[in-house]
């Protein structure tokens, strides 16, 4: 089943539908989204005081916001963007209910190792168990789960393996799981291309020309993931703030050398990939989105489709939007976490 959202019409229509909803959860009134913030930075909102709280191997750096009794929504942010990816959808959720909570994933903004000595680990499954770990700490024993790009796979992940934590997911881009002898398999020289960055990432120039052109190595990939979004300097600056995480590098390299065999991963998650590597189904109720102006490398949906055993559906978001969907359509991504947790 598909549904296709008219970007020019998803504000009036994706702030209807969360009316809507929020009156089916029994929420009184419903006001216009507005950014959870305390004060806009450069004419920006920015989230407001961000917390921290030990977690697994890390200090997770997250914002929350919406009812501290509301049911728990987890939006996870991709590579190379932050968790200002969901400053326009994190209101809507608390608006209607939910409480919401965007942890900055390893490498990024106020997110720490506790300890020098831990690898700086970017494997598939090490960003899932963080996550996990994050819950643990917060005593939320289940949640509503989300994500694009790494954040898309992190939380396919989760479903996959503690499908007993997650009470619904929505997924940009489908089922991303990964396996490192698949990855070993060449694609099409047009699919090889798309991916350019990656190989580049497998060497030391990479890696060297990566950190010295961090910003605006992640300012490409914003345009030519998402080719017809008008974002600003600003736009732009304020996530770009959380790549100065000092091992935001480190993690970036590491996730895609491992992905290639390049680079090993840690014992601990062997028994995690080995399960992952035989593409494990996903039976909790879900639902997929995909831009239609998406450029960055994805699967088609029909590709993926069989892989949702449970509740399933797929909407494609027409109006030219690209790779960072929460942001460009914060209502269209708000409305699915709604309509997926009913």
């Amino acid at each position: 089943m598909s549904e296709t959202i008219n970007h020019q019409r998803r504000q009036f229509f994706g702030l209807a539908a969360v009316t809507i909803a929020a009156a089916e959860l029994g929420i009184a009134s419903l006001a216009v989204a507005r950014p959870a913030s305390a004060a806009p930075a450069n004419g920006h909102a920015t989230f407001a005081a961000l917390k921290q709280v030990k977690a697994g191997v890390l200090d997770i750096g997250y914002a929350e916001t919406g009812p501290a009794d509301g049911q728990v929504v987890l939006l996870l942010h991709g590579w190379p963007y932050d968790i200002h990816s969901y400053i326009d959808v994190a209101p809507i959720l608390a608006e209607a209910g939910y409480r919401v909570i965007v942890p900055y994933l390893r490498g990024y903004g106020t997110t720490r190792f506790l300890s020098a000595d831990t690898p700086r680990n970017g494997q598939q499954s090490a960003l899932a168990a963080d996550m996990i770990a994050l819950m643990d700490a917060l005593g939320i024993e289940k949640a509503i789960i989300a994500g694009y790009d790494w954040g898309a796979r992190t939380v396919n992940i989760m479903a996959a393996l503690w499908p007993e934590r997650c009470i619904a997911m929505v997924s940009v881009s489908g089922y991303l799981i990964g396996s490192q002898e698949v990855n070993l398999k060449p694609l099409p020289p047009a699919a090889e291309q798309a991916w350019w960055y990656q190989f580049y990432f497998a060497t030391e120039r990479g890696r060297l020309g990566y950190e010295a052109n961090t910003k605006d190595f992640a300012k490409l990939i914003w345009r030519t993931a998402s080719p017809t979004w008008a974002f600003d300097d600003a736009t732009f600056a304020r996530s770009a703030a959380a790549f100065d995480n000092p091992d935001h590098v480190a993690i970036t390299i590491h996730n895609y050398r491992w992905r290639l065999s390049l680079a090993q991963g840690e014992a601990q998650y062997d028994a995690y990939e080995q399960r992952l590597a035989k593409a494990p189904p996903i039976a909790i109720p879900t639902i997929t989105l995909e831009g239609d102006a998406n450029g960055a490398p994805h699967p088609a949906p029909a590709v993926y489709a069989r892989k949702f055993t449970g509740k399933y559906e797929h909407r494609t978001i027409t109006g030219g939007i690209g790779h960072n969907l929460p942001q460009e359509a914060p209502e269209a991504f708000a409305k699915a976490v709604i309509d997926v947790a009913r």
